[in-house]
């Protein structure tokens, strides 16, 4: 935490990024969102001002978001700092069984109005389309009306973003695992001096379905199935594994969350605990929000959507999670981590296949099915 640049410097840097995407970006680009926003018969506005008038009238925003929730407070206390007329009321979403309660209540307009801006899942992706407001983010964004990075918006719906960035990468017990066992590829991990409990495997295969848009679906099975060979420690849960790590009671865990094990060194007083970033390094969105179409107060919604990419809330993101700004975010700490490296890169083109790749990965491992009597 101590390497992190201030918030002055994050400030400034963010702006230089914000100013970099929307550089030549108008003119024939900004006409061709015009008209591809239009056809699918989306809403835009022309300036801030009417944006920020509206929002004043509305005076409220209900959030539901995907964000821990030491970032939410931190996210929605500057937030209001800088638009005090906006009362807030913010509440974390996670884990399958309450966003797919989400989707039902959605669904059949049990509770829908509570909210106004929902965290569309890419679990059930396609599922809260239909009842999100047609607003194109990616045009008023392209022609400077919202300070967004495009990239952190859907190109296809053009009405969801994304603001942070997940890197997966391997964590290791410095005590238990030397420098030269250390992997230096994927494929050490499936060498045989790595066989028999030398090493964990998260059953949840979301971090190696994120291997397939650099590897390619066949390579990316072929491994699962070479790891699973190789007998190692399964586990369910990152935390809990990295905490038995630093105890000392597992050496090494491929493909875990950059984020959380940053997370997991705060709290390693011995400093045992190291990461290595192996390439190519899978990469994925995270935290993505959207407008209902039942929003009560869509224009303050709108504010908050902005207001997510900036370089303020980047900051509080590398600040909270720790290290969970956007790729996209200009100085952000992951930005810094992947320069110049290889990476697996899950874009909104294919970000609606990581279910299906998941299935594939997990059907790969082979865990035995139960049978039925």
């Amino acid at each position: 935490m101590g390497a992190m640049v201030t918030i002055t410097l994050s400030i400034v840097l963010g702006c230089l990024s914000f100013s970099g995407v929307f550089a030549g970006e108008a003119g024939p680009a900004a006409s061709k969102a015009k008209q591809e926003g239009e056809a699918k018969g989306m809403v835009s506005f022309s300036g801030r001002d009417e944006i920020i008038a509206k929002a004043k009238k509305e005076g409220k925003l209900r959030l539901l978001v995907n964000m821990d929730v030491p970032t939410l407070k931190a996210a929605t206390k500057v937030f209001t700092q800088k638009y005090p007329f906006i009362d807030v009321h913010a509440r974390e979403i996670t884990g399958s069984a309450m966003i797919q309660r989400n989707v039902l209540e959605i669904k059949s307009r049990q509770a829908v109005r509570d909210w106004d801006v929902a965290y569309p899942s890419r679990d059930f992706y396609s599922e809260y389309l239909p009842y999100l407001w047609k607003v194109d983010l990616l045009r008023m964004a392209e022609q400077g009306v919202l300070q967004i990075p495009t990239p952190m918006i859907d190109p296809q719906n053009r009405n969801i973003a994304a603001f942070y960035s997940r890197l997966i990468v391997s964590a290791y017990n410095k005590n238990l695992v030397s420098a030269e066992q250390v992997p230096k590829a994927w494929e050490d991990f499936v060498k045989p001096e790595f066989r028999g409990k030398k090493f964990a495997v998260d059953i949840g295969p979301r971090w190696l379905a994120c291997m397939v848009p650099a590897w390619g679906l066949e390579r990316t099975l072929d491994f699962a199935r070479k790891l699973a060979a190789q007998q190692p420690i399964w586990v369910q849960g990152v935390t809990r594994t990295l905490t038995g790590m630093m105890a000392g009671e597992i050496p090494m865990m491929i493909g875990t969350m950059f984020h959380t094990v940053k997370r997991a060194q705060i709290k390693d007083r011995a400093g045992v605990l190291q990461y290595v970033t192996l390439e190519p390094a899978p990469v994925y969105f995270h935290s993505e929000q959207a407008i209902l179409a039942s929003a009560q107060n869509p224009h303050a919604a709108l504010l908050w959507l902005e207001w997510m990419a900036s370089a303020e809330s980047q900051k509080l993101a590398d600040e909270h999670e720790p290290v969970g700004s956007s790729r996209y975010f200009r100085g952000g700490a992951v930005e810094q981590e992947l320069k110049g490296r290889k990476l697996s890169l899950v874009t909104w083109e294919n970000h609606h296949n990581i279910e299906s790749w998941m299935t594939k990965v997990f059907e790969a491992y082979g865990f035995p099915k139960a049978e039925r009597n």
